[in-house]
């Protein structure tokens, strides 16, 4: 039994040996309207101004319809082909006043100043001068309960702990941290007229009482087990990497700064190229998206890459009675800018007030052709089939039917290099390995496997003579066979004398082992009433739907209308859906037995019983703690950086075998 279970265990680390993942940069893309012509001066003709209600990156706040950015492409005269001449670029930006999201105007939770700058949230450190900023960390008003002890980490290193409630329940003190190093603190009492901790701090760009963080307590409870402080209410800024705006700064091509009291300006002092096929940065992130079209045609978007954690929400236009949207006023929607290719409408009619009419309600997508990423029309690689479905990209299983779908998983024509034994992880549960490279160099044996289980593996052979594709082919997916699930190009095949590679450039895949086949008689949400009619679908509501005020209301497979907090005479609403990047998590952590900090599981309760902690009962504020870093103990290392290299998964297995061979032999 010994030797079976130490067999058993070698075998489950040579797996770990041979396993590795691949991780794309999460992201998420949001993009304007799209601009089409033969030239800039024909697409600008007397001038062009993208604003929030356009572009889903600007700022926006739909209750009060306040907007605080723009972009604007002038007609110059240095406006020619596809470049935009001096001073042709404007980006403008100028300070709104909105609402806190804990909007409580008797408790001094009315507004505050806010400034979008190249689509990211600001604060002025001056309410009226747009030069000294600060990003925003949070502004809500989520309920978060913190026991005695917990510590709630806020964000971008700020950390807010409860560090003891007073034997009344009425009192709770209060510890901010940034970075672990001891900020501020401050005893607030519940049931007072103001239950609210505003922070405020010197010398921040050399300005003075500046509030950088507003918490108010709701609640204080001291049972006989727990101690707990109820937060509703959060506002916090960046104040540690605050920033002063001068006159000579740049910001990428945007090079000549105007500050005029609450409004920023900032324009192109030299001529901007709008590069064919290409992303051309225009400053902190914010670019123009340029079509591989010909000379005479010229095709472009602004877009905003966001690569931090979060949920972001991408917007369609805004609308305020009967309207209709596709891919090109709704980022949402699936966008082929090389191809000028979109499948997806939505359009509300019959409405009366805020409701919208039986029938009124009517989403349509239907199947388009559209170019792989990697483009090899001789190997294989022209076009596929695709359709936009409820702004996710699906394949359809036949190529002139959209009833039954498979979402795309992977369309990429990157470069990617695999040794023998090593695996890449495709997504979704999906991954190629390469098992084996032939002596001569030009074959390699290819296995495709599902959540690590085998599904097909092939002997490509890499040459003239052949295309060097692997077309996977499935049968019974959806009753469909013979249905291509997987396609990868195998550039090149390398053995050397230490290692055997293949290098792939081009993978598609589609998630087979999730396909669906659509009825009449499905129902996506609200829209109910489904019609396929070929390469079409096409599904509306077939009772009334009501735009109800200040909600976010369900269409339909995550997409939604948001309505504004305002009276039927002024509707207002869009439609959108959420993308997440990366894993954002508020953590509450509380301190272990040893003192070191633990993600809270909110099951135990922390010892509270240190004799050391001040009397809340007195009126004086404690003395400040004076808070110590911990030091990186012995066992702490830096994390790996290889990028998944396979050499330190080897060196860990070959580690763990050499422990096994142990036990084997001394068992025997």
């Amino acid at each position: 039994m010994k030797r079976f279970a130490a067999v058993t265990l070698a075998a489950l680390m040579l797996l770990t040996v041979f396993a590795s993942a691949a991780s794309a940069a999460d992201s998420v893309e949001i993009r304007g309207p799209v601009f089409n012509g033969s030239n800039i001066v024909e697409i600008v003709g007397d001038g062009i101004t993208i604003d929030a209600t356009q572009f889903a990156a600007f700022y926006y706040d739909i209750d009060d319809n306040v907007t605080t950015e723009t972009l604007s492409i002038k007609d110059v005269s240095g406006n020619s082909g596809n470049v935009i001449g001096e001073g042709g670029i404007v980006y403008s930006t100028k300070i709104q006043k909105v609402d806190y999201e804990y909007y409580k105007p008797s408790l001094g939770w009315d507004n505050y100043s806010l400034l979008g700058f190249f689509a990211e949230k600001y604060i002025p450190l001056k309410s009226n001068s747009a030069d000294k900023l600060a990003k925003l960390v949070i502004d809500s008003d989520d309920k978060i309960t913190l026991r005695t002890g917990e510590t709630l980490d806020i964000g971008q290193g700020y950390t807010l702990q409860a560090k003891q409630v007073d034997v009344d329940g009425e009192k709770v003190w209060l510890e901010f941290d940034r970075d672990g190093e001891y900020v501020d603190d401050e005893i607030i009492e519940v049931g007072a007229d103001d239950s609210t901790w505003d922070v405020e701090l010197d010398d921040i760009q050399d300005e003075d009482d500046v509030t950088v963080m507003r918490v108010h307590v709701n609640q204080v409870f001291q049972g006989a087990v727990d101690s707990i402080a109820q937060i509703e209410g959060i506002w916090l800024i960046d104040y540690a990497n605050a920033m002063t705006i001068e006159s000579d700064d740049e910001f990428g091509d945007l090079d000549d700064v105007s500050i005029n009291g609450d409004t920023l300006n900032i324009t192109n002092e030299d001529t901007f190229t709008l590069t064919r096929d290409s992303t051309n940065e225009l400053a902190e992130g914010l670019s123009f998206k340029v079509a591989d079209t010909s000379s005479n045609v010229l095709r472009f978007y602004l877009a905003k890459e966001f690569t931090d954690p979060g949920t972001y929400e991408v917007r369609g236009s805004v609308a305020s009675g009967e309207a209709s949207w596709d891919a090109s006023n709704f980022a949402g929607f699936y966008y082929d800018l090389d191809d000028n290719v979109e499948t997806e409408s939505l359009s509300v009619s019959e409405l009366n007030g805020n409701v919208i009419g039986e029938g009124g309600l009517v989403y349509t997508t239907s199947i388009k052709k559209v170019d792989y990423d990697y483009e090899n029309e001789d190997a294989g690689w022209d076009q596929y089939p695709i359709i936009g479905f409820f702004a996710e990209e699906y394949i359809p299983l036949k190529a002139n039917s959209a009833d039954k779908l498979a979402k795309l998983v992977l369309d990429s024509d990157d470069k990617i290099t695999l040794r023998t034994g090593e695996t890449f992880d495709l997504g979704e549960g999906y991954s190629i390995q390469a098992k084996q490279v032939d002596v001569d160099g030009e074959k390699v044996w290819l296995e495709f496997d599902k959540d690590g289980e085998y599904v097909d593996d092939e002997i490509i052979e890499v040459g003239s003579n052949s295309d060097n594709t692997w077309d996977v082919e499935l049968d019974d997916i959806e009753d469909e066979d013979d249905v291509v699930v997987l396609k990868v190009h195998v550039n090149q095949v390398f053995q050397g004398a230490v290692d055997s590679i293949a290098q792939i450039e081009g993978i598609w895949l589609i998630d087979y082992a999730n396909a669906m086949t659509i009825e009449s008689d499905d129902e996506f949400g609200d829209l109910d009433d489904v019609s396929i009619q070929g390469d079409t679908l096409k599904i509306s509501n077939e009772d009334t739907f009501t735009l109800t005020r200040d909600s976010d209301e369900d269409i339909g497979e995550g997409m939604y209308f948001k309505v504004a907090d305002t009276p039927t005479s002024e509707l207002r609403y869009y439609p959108a859906i959420e993308r997440i990047v990366g894993n954002e998590t508020t953590s509450i952590t509380k301190p272990d037995e040893s003192g070191n900090e633990t993600v809270s599981d909110n099951e135990t309760m922390p010892d509270n019983t240190s004799s050391e902690t001040p009397d809340l009962n007195e009126t004086d504020t404690p003395e400040e703690p004076t808070t110590t870093p911990e030091e990186p103990t012995d066992n702490e290392t830096e994390p790996d950086e290889s990028n998944g290299s396979p050499g330190f998964g080897v060196v860990l297995g070959l580690a763990g075998l050499l422990g096994v061979v142990y036990l084997v032999r001394r068992n025997n």
